[in-house]
């Protein structure tokens, strides 16, 4: 059965964005896209960290905002449309919340583990690798 509901972590990513094209061609469902900016006191994040402070937390508001409206317009080229949201988190406990939160049943993400640096890969391959450990439902990372 095709899932109703489909979340897709955008992180501003070229893998990020090739996770919400495969979405929109695999899928007729609802579509949101959720952009989890990440305090300095949580763990890595794909996206980028954000120190403390108003200034750096409504800068990453804007560009979260940014990546939601080219979402928005990536959706509209292909005659679709998707529903955005913004959080502030720890990027997989955000994702994983959210999914518990809203009757999703389907994530599609991108991954960053082929980065072939170990400590990139180790950093950014986390989100990726946790939500695929721990999601009640079907994940699938693109790479």
């Amino acid at each position: 059965m095709p899932p109703e509901h489909v979340l897709v972590p955008l992180d501003g990513s070229p893998l990020a964005e090739d996770a919400l094209e495969e979405a929109l061609t695999a899928f007729e469902s609802r579509i949101t896209v959720l952009n989890v900016i990440t305090p300095l006191d949580s763990h890595m994040s794909e996206g980028g960290v954000v120190e403390p402070g108003e200034d750096r937390l409504e800068s990453a508001r804007e560009r979260a905002e940014r990546l939601a409206d080219h979402a928005t317009d990536q959706a509209a080229a292909m005659d679709r449309t998707v529903e955005t949201v913004v959080e502030t988190g720890d990027p997989a406990e955000t994702i994983l919340d959210y999914v518990d939160a809203h009757d999703v049943d389907h994530v599609v993400m991108g991954s960053h583990g082929q980065d072939r640096r170990a400590v990139v890969r180790r950093l950014l391959g986390t989100v990726a690798t946790k939500v695929v450990g721990e999601a009640p439902v079907t994940v699938t990372v693109v790479r």
